[in-house]
């Protein structure tokens, strides 16, 4: 039987500890647990606390000034020493089997990439700190490439990338400040076989806009930075620009009412 390969927990922060806490503690749940977690702080400096707090099995907190989650993952994908690097949002959470499941995709040593169902979720953020589910829906779809040229169903905290795979690319390129995780995808599609393993196993959690900038999700930026983004994706990828989307109007369209 092909041995089960090793997991990175990479995870990019700023200033959010207690989103960070509700994600860390998702990571701790894993069974097995991951070799290492990897926690780029990028900015605030708020994370130390958090991290000290839970019983993970290795921690590495990386303190950045970056300003841009593709070159937060970067960094603190750098120095991994696992075979796979999962990626996690400090505002996601993952359930219980998230990386049992994509560790046992790359036990075929020919998939490069590999993603979980997710489930969008709507919320809304009380000001004791309380997270209150206002909606939810599914995204659970095979890879579809033509779909994927038009919009993107697999959200950065879904997905696991092969660590070579990852290098090879030159990881998240860091000239996109928006869309820089749907590139990834292309080019990791682009380089090597994909798999899908079924079973909601990723919360991705949204605010509705309007609330403080620390609680915001950058796909409801849509503004001409955002736009620009879009537009080189999809020059670089042979496809028409797509119109801006948060995950939650994607999930409207090609998801399914949750449980």
């Amino acid at each position: 039987m092909p041995a089960v390969p090793s997991v990175s927990v990479i995870v990019v922060t700023r200033d959010r500890p207690r989103f960070l806490a509700d994600a860390l503690s998702g990571v701790a749940a894993q069974v097995p647990p991951p070799l290492e977690v990897r926690v780029g702080d990028d900015g605030g400096g708020s994370a130390a606390a958090v991290v000290e707090s839970l019983a993970l099995l290795e921690v590495t907190l990386l303190p950045l000034s970056l300003g841009q989650p593709g070159a937060a993952r970067n960094a603190a994908a750098a120095g991994a020493r696992a075979d796979v690097l999962a990626f996690l949002d400090d505002d996601d959470v993952w359930r219980p089997g998230h990386l049992e499941g994509l560790a046992q995709a790359f036990s075929d040593p020919a998939v490069g990439l590999a993603w979980r169902d997710s489930v969008i979720v709507r919320e809304r953020l009380d000001d004791d700190g309380t997270r209150v589910t206002l909606e939810s829906r599914t995204l659970a779809r095979d890879w579809d490439d033509a779909l994927m040229r038009r919009d993107d169903y697999l959200p950065p905290s879904a997905f696991a990338v092969r660590r070579s795979l990852f290098a090879s690319l030159g990881g998240f390129d860091e000239t996109l400040r928006y869309s820089e995780d749907w590139d990834l995808l292309l080019r990791a599609a682009g380089a090597a076989p994909v798999r899908r393993v079924p079973g909601v196993t990723v919360e991705v959690r949204l605010r509705e806009p309007g609330g403080a900038a620390a609680h915001a999700n950058a796909s409801a930026t849509f503004g001409p930075e955002r736009v620009e983004c879009l537009r080189r994706l999809a020059a670089r990828h042979g496809f028409a620009t797509p119109e801006p989307k948060t995950f939650w109007e994607v999930a409207l369209e090609w998801g399914e009412a949750a449980p």
